[in-house]
């Protein structure tokens, strides 16, 4: 028995069987257009996804500022535990109730290879001030780059001598303190050390705290 031979497919749209250009034509399109929607469906699917772990991050992430509001760190303590890992007395300035220490511990700046001793206020006007002193490797006040560093490049702008130093003064009140954290500071040399004094605050609480920072580290 002869075998039938199977009849090309007659295509609605043309009226008439397809030639090979054409099949391959439209299995082409076809193979396009199902990767196209493929790769449309995974965007939308990643999209939702992302979509709901953000969601789940702002669901679980606290919000708010804590307790930085009311923080106020035992400086002493921390400072009597940080001396033998800073390898010298570290300051521990005898500042007011008003004075708020929000952190106090020993940093080290792998650029410039300083260990230094930092503590973080809010002052009595609701202001920044911070206390850094630094050494090098070699138990050396830390070097003009880390000032430089310390204090955003700011440029000394005078002197002053009080509480047994000469500082060099930064005064910069005329910046503003929403993009600068150093419109006043009080950079000294100590015989192992360099101590910087810096903040947003009046010229008045920055001096105050660097006297202060001075004194506890001659007592």
């Amino acid at each position: 028995m002869a075998k039938l031979q199977k009849q090309p497919t007659v295509v609605a749209e043309l009226g008439r069987p397809e030639t090979a250009a054409e099949t391959t034509a439209r299995k082409a399109k076809q193979s396009y257009l199902y990767k196209k929607r493929k790769t449309l469906n995974n965007l939308i699917y990643s999209l939702l996804v992302t979509l709901g772990f953000l969601a789940l991050i702002v669901l679980i992430v606290p919000r708010g500022t804590g307790d930085f509001t009311t923080r106020n760190v035992d400086v002493q303590q921390l400072a009597e535990g940080a001396s033998d890992t800073f390898g010298q007395t570290v300051a521990n300035p005898a500042v007011g109730d008003k004075w708020l220490a929000k952190q106090a511990k020993v940093r080290f700046d792998r650029e410039e290879l300083v260990t230094y001793w930092y503590i973080g206020y809010t002052t009595p006007s609701g202001n920044y001030a911070g206390v850094a002193q630094g050494h090098n490797n070699e138990m050396l006040p830390a070097d003009a780059r880390w000032v430089n560093k310390q204090l955003e490049g700011k440029k000394q702008t005078g002197t002053a001598s009080f509480a047994g130093y000469n500082w060099q003064v930064y005064d910069h009140s005329s910046d503003s303190a929403d993009s600068s954290n150093v419109l006043w500071a009080y950079v000294t040399e100590l015989p192992q050390a360099t101590l910087i004094v810096s903040g947003t605050g009046s010229e008045a609480e920055i001096r105050d705290l660097a006297e202060k920072t001075a004194v506890s580290l001659t007592e």
